[in-house]
Formats: structure tokens, C-alpha cells, sequence
């Protein structure tokens, strides 16, 4: 039987409080099964299972193939590391994100380099009837999306040719993976000013970002756009390289080009 208490203060939103009642008893217990957090919630197994399914499709919570347990997710550790990192970056790119948001209509990013992928720490979702997807907390490879290449491209030449030189996975027909191709699509990056990718990573998926620069000149994030690759063949998705380029300008700090574009 679910409980009907009604002595949860008012304004308070059931379902958010359980799932955060999920997270601590995880956090406590490690492993802990569907009839263990119906238990602990005073729920049905059915509220319980449906609970940690959509804590699990956010990355939150991930269960073990053997066991059918669960525990906390890694996208806890992105949270986290949005929390220690990304505050300080998410304000400096805060008005080119919504600026870019607002002129595209398409889904935005603000993505992260942290060690070998790209991490997403902020988003604006897409305004299309079309259903967006959340990037938030994603970790994504370097050689097949556009934030990555951005940051591929502006490593030092040692950095960025350990990166270049390995095996790289093939996630669709479009995926770059040959070395010599991605050495010259990285100095396009560089030369334009933005990363495109045309179904490089997921089919059906286009995107552009573009290099945010701190007062030092070091590229500190990427800001970019994704969408359906119907909506943004090849020609919409170069075009918008344009828009990513004005947007991440905009984010940009001590750098002459940082003005709000018109």
C-alpha cells in the first residue's frame, strides 16, 4: 500500500522528494533493490520500479544486469562537477547561450573538456514541437561532436595529437575516424572559428559549437546547437556555425570580438 500521509509540508512535490529519498538511501546503503526502496518510501513496488527507472534513464541511478540493485550513477559525479566547476563558467556564458537559443530555436549547450570527452553542464532546450533531448551531464567523445572538436582543436600539439593518433571508435557511417581526416577537419575548426558534425555520433543528429574563451585566451568551454539532421542539413548546420561563432564571441571574456552581435 502507498502511504497517504499528509504530513509533508505544503509546496513540497511528492514525487521529488521521493527520488531524493531514493538518492540518500543509496548514498547510505550502496546496493538496494526495488522491494528494499518501496519498503524504505512506503510505497507499491510498481511507485518504486517507476521511480528508479526515471532516475536511471537520467543517469542517476544505475542498476547491476545480475543482481537487478541499483545504486547512484555517475551523473552525480557531472552534477557535481558542474557544482565545483561550471557555476563561474555557466554565468560568464549565460547571455550568449540565451542569445543563441533565442536566434537558432534549436537545443543549446554549454559543454566542458574534462580529461578525454566533453561534458554538458548547461542547456537550453529546444522551442520545436519536435521532442528535445537532455544533454545535461553527458559525457561525449572528442572526434565525432562539435564541442569536442573544439576542444581537440585548441589542445597544444602534443595534447591534441595523443588524441588524434589513437583508434577511434565508429559510431555511424559519417564518423571520422581515420587520423589524416580528422587532423584536417580539426584545422577547419580553427580556421572557421566553429565545429560542425552531420551525423558523426547518432543518426538523425546534427550539431555546431564553438570555442568560449577565458580573459587568458585558453578555451575554457564550447557553446553549441544540436538538432535533427532534417532540420539541419548540411547547409543549415554550416550556417549556424555562424550563429554558434556570434554566441560564444558574446560568452568570450577579454577578447575584442566579445561584443552582442546585432
Amino acid at each position: 500500500m502507498e502511504s497517504t500521509s499528509s504530513a509533508r509540508p505544503s509546496g513540497h512535490v511528492q514525487s521529488v522528494e521521493r527520488a531524493i529519498a531514493i538518492l540518500e538511501l543509496l548514498a547510505r546503503q550502496d546496493w538496494a533493490g526495488v522491494t528494499d526502496v518501496g519498503n524504505s518510501l512506503g510505497v507499491h513496488k510498481s511507485t518504486a520500479f517507476r521511480l528508479l527507472s526515471t532516475l536511471e534513464n537520467r543517469g542517476l541511478v544505475e542498476q547491476h544486469a545480475q543482481t537487478g540493485k541499483y545504486r547512484l550513477g555517475f551523473g552525480l559525479v557531472h552534477l557535481a562537477h558542474a557544482v565545483t566547476v561550471g557555476p563561474d563558467v555557466t554565468r560568464q556564458a549565460q547571455s550568449g547561450c540565451e542569445w543563441l537559443a533565442k536566434h537558432s530555436e534549436e537545443t543549446v549547450t554549454l559543454s566542458v573538456l574534462e580529461g578525454n570527452e566533453s561534458v554538458t553542464i548547461d542547456q537550453i532546450l529546444s522551442t520545436s514541437t519536435v521532442a528535445s533531448r537532455s544533454w545535461l551531464g553527458r559525457r561525449t567523445p572528442l572526434h565525432c561532436t562539435a564541442p569536442g572538436k573544439v576542444f581537440l582543436a585548441h589542445l597544444d600539439d602534443d595534447a591534441r595529437e595523443a588524441i588524434v593518433g589513437r583508434t577511434h571508435v565508429r559510431f555511424t557511417e559519417h564518423t571520422i575516424v581515420d587520423p589524416g581526416a580528422l587532423r584536417d577537419e580539426l584545422e577547419k575548426v580553427r580556421v572557421n572559428g566553429y565545429a560542425t558534425t552531420f551525423e558523426e555520433f547518432e543518426e538523425g543528429l546534427a550539431a555546431a559549437a564553438a570555442p568560449v574563451f577565458g580573459a587568458d585566451n585558453v578555451v575554457i568551454a564550447a557553446i553549441g546547437l544540436s538538432g535533427p539532421s532534417y532540420r539541419l542539413d548540411t547547409t543549415e548546420i554550416n550556417n549556424a556555425g555562424g550563429l554558434v561563432r556570434d554566441a560564444a564571441a558574446m560568452a568570450s571574456m577579454g577578447r575584442d570580438d566579445s561584443q552582442t552581435p546585432e
